[in-house]
C-alpha cells in the first residue's frame, strides 16, 4: 500500500470554509502576506496556509470570500480530484506555481479536517513515527556579504547550522571565513529563479569556489550550462534540487540521478503528488530534506510535522518562525525540535 492510499479513502464532510489574512512586514518594501484556509464540517475545523508570494493574489482571493464549491460529502481522494479541477484564482496568478501553493493549502486543510473527523493523528494515519526534527536557519546575505550576521547567530545559538543563498559577491576570503566556522550545511545557488528578487545567474567561478571551499555543503539549484556542469561534475553527489521539483516525473527528468532532494510540500500542490514523491525517494534510496515558504501561520507547523515523519535527521529548512526575524533574538527553540504533533489532525502544537 502506498502512503497516499493509507489516507485516500478517509471520509470528508465539508460544510463550508473561511479565509483569514495574515501579514508581517519583514523588510523595507516587503510585507509577507498569506491566507489561512479553514475548512469546516461535522463540528470540526481543518486548516491550511496559502503561501503565494504576491499580495495582490491574496487580496483577490480573500475578497472573493466563499466563492469556490468545496462543500459536500467526499473521500479525501475525491475531494483532491475535485479541487484539482477548480480554478482557485479569480485572476491569473503572477506565477503559475502559485496554483500549486493554493491547492496545497486547501488539501492540507482537508487532510487536517478528515483526520479530525476520523479521530486520527497524522503519524498513525500515514504509518510513520514522529521524531525530533533537525533544522537549519535560512539566511540571505548582502550582495557584498559580511560574515557578521552568521557570527551573531552562532554566538546566540552555538549549535546552529545554516542554509545560505550564494551570490557572485562571495569571494575566496568570504568562503574561507564561512568554512572556518564549520556551520554551513546547504548553499542555495538560486539558479532556477527568473524575474524575482533573488535571481542569481549561472556563475561557474562561484560554483567552483563554493564546492571546493565548503566541502561538506549541499549544492542546491545550480543553473546548469555546459560551463557550470563541467565545474560541478566532480561534486554531483552533493548537487540537490528544490525549485524545479513538483512531482515524481520531474525527479525522473533531472539531468543526473540525485543523492538528495529538497522537498517543499507547497510546490507539489496535491497530497498525492507529495506522498508519491516521498515513496519514490524512499524506494530508490534518495535522501530528502524539507523546506518552507516563509509561512506565517499553521503551514509552518505542518511542514515541521512532515519533516518529523519523513526526514527528521536532515538539514531541514523549517526553523520556527522567530528565526526569520531580521535581527536574531535569544530564547528560541533549539534544534532538534520536538515533533509535538497534535493527537488528532494534521498540525503541530504551537
Amino acid at each position: 500500500m502506498s502512503t497516499y492510499e493509507r489516507v485516500a479513502g478517509l471520509p470528508l464532510l465539508v460544510e463550508g470554509y473561511e479565509l483569514e489574512r495574515l501579514e508581517r512586514a519583514v523588510s523595507s518594501g516587503f510585507t509577507r502576506v498569506s491566507t489561512v484556509i479553514r475548512l469546516r464540517g461535522a463540528g470540526h475545523e481543518g486548516v491550511g496556509e496559502d503561501v503565494t508570494y504576491d499580495g495582490a493574489d491574496h487580496d483577490r482571493f480573500q475578497a472573493g470570500g466563499r466563492d469556490h464549491p468545496l462543500a459536500g460529502e467526499w473521500t479525501l481522494d475525491s475531494f483532491s480530484q475535485h479541487v484539482g479541477q477548480l480554478d482557485l484564482f479569480p485572476a491569473a496568478p503572477e506565477r503559475e506555481v502559485y496554483r500549486n501553493y493554493r491547492r496545497w493549502a486547501v488539501e492540507s486543510a482537508a487532510l487536517d479536517l478528515a483526520l479530525r473527523q476520523a479521530d486520527l493523528g497524522a503519524a498513525e494515519a500515514l504509518g510513520r513515527i514522529a521524531r525530533p526534527v533537525r533544522f537549519v536557519i535560512s539566511l540571505r546575505l548582502d550582495e557584498e556579504p559580511s560574515i557578521e550576521p552568521v557570527r551573531q547567530r552562532v554566538a546566540l545559538y552555538p549549535w546552529i547550522r545554516f542554509k545560505l543563498d550564494a551570490t557572485s559577491g562571495w569571494n575566496d576570503a568570504f568562503v574561507a571565513e564561512l568554512a572556518s566556522l564549520g556551520v554551513v550545511e546547504t548553499v542555495d545557488f538560486k539558479g532556477a529563479y527568473h524575474g524575482t528578487r533573488v535571481d542569481q545567474p549561472p556563475d561557474a567561478a562561484l560554483y567552483a569556489r563554493v564546492a571546493d571551499g565548503l566541502p561538506g555543503a549541499l549544492l542546491e539549484d545550480p543553473a546548469l550550462t555546459p560551463e557550470t556542469d563541467e565545474v560541478l561534475e566532480p561534486y554531483r553527489d552533493r548537487v540537490t534540487w528544490d525549485a524545479i521539483i513538483h512531482s515524481v516525473e520531474e525527479i525522473e527528468a533531472l539531468p543526473f540521478p540525485p543523492r538528495v532532494l529538497n522537498i517543499k510540500p507547497s510546490r507539489f500542490g496535491s497530497l498525492r503528488a507529495l506522498l508519491d514523491s516521498y515513496d519514490y525517494l524512499e524506494s530508490r534510496g534518495i535522501a530528502a530534506y524539507g523546506g518552507g515558504q516563509f509561512e506565517l501561520g499553521p503551514g509552518r507547523g505542518q511542514i515541521q510535522a512532515l519533516a518529523s515523519l519523513f526526514h527528521p535527521d536532515a538539514p531541514n529548512d523549517v526553523a520556527p518562525g522567530g528565526y526569520n526575524e531580521p535581527d536574531p533574538v535569544p530564547g528560541l527553540p533549539a534544534s532538534p525540535l520536538e515533533p509535538r504533533l497534535t493527537v488528532v489532525g494534521f498540525r503541530r502544537v504551537d
